[in-house]
């Protein structure tokens, strides 16, 4: 199997490892949250801290169905570049995130990981629908 096309699967792993991930902490987020509060805190306090990891992962869902709308168009799915760069993003999410379940850090440090990992790729994914869908090009 030649590199390029080998890229494929390894994306779309990639991709679906991460989306797991992001479910799983989804469900059990009361650990992180309690990692960012203090020792002694109020109902309102934990309410807020909870809210900001909700609508993180939320986002993150939402960053994960644009990227697989372009994986499965094709706008994507052959793109040499944009497979490299959504698998090593992918694949670093997987690993920060899977510390970040297992080790309980701060619910700020999620922000980063979202910010290289899900947002990146994401944009990478919106420019190449853009440059397919509205300026009609080939997708490569």
């Amino acid at each position: 199997m030649p590199i390029p096309s080998s890229l494929i699967p390894s994306r779309f792993l990639t991709l679906v490892a991460h989306l797991i991930i992001v479910i799983i902490i989804f469900w059990s987020r009361k650990s992180n949250v309690l990692a960012c509060l203090p020792p002694s805190y109020t109902p309102h306090q934990y309410q807020s801290r909870d809210t900001e990891l909700i609508v993180a992962l939320s986002v993150t869902l939402g960053m994960f169905l644009i990227e697989l709308l372009g994986f499965f168009s094709g706008v994507s799915m052959f793109n040499g570049t944009q497979n490299l760069i959504s698998i090593a993003a992918h694949c670093s999410a997987c690993i920060c995130l899977s510390f970040f379940a297992f080790e309980e850090w701060e619910c700020w440090t999620y922000w980063y990981i979202f910010g290289f990992c899900s947002t990146l790729p994401a944009c990478i994914e919106i420019v190449l629908m853009i440059a397919v869908f509205v300026l009609k090009k080939k997708p490569l």
